[in-house]
């Protein structure tokens, strides 16, 4: 928590903390840095190989955070009430901590895996899932053989099987800048986006109703456009957060909002609007029925899986073509919010849960 590992500080220093953990408890390790201080961790414990891997994959990074209105100062972790507060406790330092401990204890326990135990952790989940997506590229060199991929993001001890996705979008609308006394000589950005953003206001992407997340939403979350009272602008922005659901292709969402601009055009013949793809994960949907899946609910003795409505890195994971599936500690409602904590009481226990689910996975 001490090491700030916002996108503008960057996530090395945090990996940093992980790797002296791991020196100091016989675990060989890496960071993968670049950006000057943008970091991957990861480490990978080399079992017999009679069973295929089991991953651990967690985010260093975390979202900014206004000192102003925490009662504690934000990156500097304070134990208080059996909580342990601080930006980034729950989202996803504890799990993130949880994961490597326990891989320490079994391992100083005498532990021999009968298969790979790897833990990594990636930058830029809060952004653009820069990290993950390095990170996976770098297996197209050394592939790895994995029974799953469990992501201990705070869900309670629930195993999470499910998630929308994000598809985000800038729109933007290119005039023709005046003098504010002489509109005529100009062509105005903003308005001529006003007609399209009353329609988007209300506007539901096209798609399959899903059995658990219904429709894909769309909101429009930012609008930037002007310079000055007096100066026609001639550039508009909207910026639209859409959360999608499993099966729905984003680049035909890019279609239908091309689609709508080009209809918007036909009334109004001075309108220039292009549309840029800002950040794209698909949705999660790991088969419930799967042995993955039906096991580490077992070995966690967890409720049947569940779906959330927020997005993480899983996806990326799932690209490897293995099932990945949400397990860790915390309450995911204090997320990204002032006084952000973790139940002490809640990373011990991921830790014997982790190392219960590592020994039935790899023995």
């Amino acid at each position: 928590i001490n090491a700030e590992s916002t996108a503008k500080s960057g996530e090395l220093k945090s990996a940093q903390v992980l790797v002296e953990y791991c020196d100091s408890n016989g675990i060989e390790s890496q960071i993968d840095c670049w950006g000057k201080n943008r970091a991957n961790f990861f480490a990978k414990i080399k079992g017999s190989g009679k069973k295929k891997a089991l991953m651990f994959a967690s985010h260093l990074d975390v979202v900014p955070a206004d000192k102003n209105a925490w009662e504690t100062e934000p990156f500097v972790a304070v134990e208080k009430d059996g909580r342990i507060y601080g930006r980034g406790s729950c989202d996803m330092k504890a799990g993130n901590a949880a994961a490597i401990v326990a891989v320490a204890e079994l391992l100083d326990e005498g532990f021999e895996p009968e298969g790979d135990i790897i833990v990594c952790s990636t930058a830029g989940e809060e952004t653009d899932s820069c990290g993950a997506l390095r990170l996976v590229k770098s297996f197209d060199a050394e592939p790895m053989d994995l029974q799953g991929v469990i992501i201990p993001e705070p869900t309670d001890f629930e195993v999470v099987t499910a998630h929308r996705g994000i598809c985000w979008l800038k729109i933007t609308s290119i005039g023709q800048t005046a003098h504010g006394s002489m509109p005529d000589l100009g062509v105005n950005a903003v308005t001529n986006i006003a007609s399209l953003l009353v329609e988007l206001s209300d506007y539901k992407p096209k798609c399959v109703e899903h059995k658990d997340f219904g429709i894909s939403s769309l909101s429009v979350n930012r609008i930037v456009g002007g310079e000055a009272t007096n100066v026609v602008p001639d550039k508009c922005l909207l910026e639209l957060d859409i959360r999608t659901v499993p099966g729905q292709k984003h680049s035909a969402i890019i279609d239908e909002i091309r689609a709508l601009i080009e209809r918007h055009k036909l009334n109004n013949q001075s309108l220039n609007a292009k549309v840029e793809l800002i950040r794209s994960v698909e949705a999660l949907d790991t088969d419930n029925r799967c042995d993955f899946v039906r096991s580490i609910c077992d070995y966690a003795n967890a409720n049947e899986p569940r779906t959330v409505g927020y997005t993480t890195d899983a996806p990326v994971f799932a690209g490897l073509d293995v099932p990945v599936l949400i397990y860790g500690p915390g309450n995911s409602k204090v997320c990204h919010q002032p006084d952000e904590c973790i139940e002490i009481d809640d990373v011990y226990q991921a830790v014997e849960s982790y190392k219960y689910i590592i020994k039935k996975c790899l023995v």
